[in-house]
């Protein structure tokens, strides 16, 4: 006799676009747009924002995994903290 394999249960498996639709939902982060200024070894980067503000920000995972680079001059999206507004994740990087 031979077991046949079940069909997985539980959640069903997110898409691209599900996670992209999370992201903006995500009322917890203060998204600015800004420059690179400066950048930092480690994968930090100075980000210069439009409202003259000056953040450190480090890349979000999603962009690591899709190697996303990002160089001085860039524009970007930073997601800061609410807690602290001097750290932040770089989300969005402009064409």
């Amino acid at each position: 006799m031979r077991l046949m394999a079940r069909p997985a249960r539980g959640r069903r498996k997110k898409h691209r676009f599900d996670l992209e639709e999370e992201d903006s939902t995500r009322d917890d982060h203060v998204k600015l747009e800004g420059l690179i200024s400066q950048v930092y070894a480690g994968g930090q980067f100075e980000v210069t924002t439009d409202a003259g503000a000056v953040v450190r920000a480090q890349l979000c995972g999603r962009m690591r995994k899709f190697r996303i680079r990002v160089i001085l001059g860039d524009r970007v999206t930073v997601a800061l903290s609410p807690y602290d507004l001097t750290h932040g994740m770089i989300v969005y990087r402009a064409k």
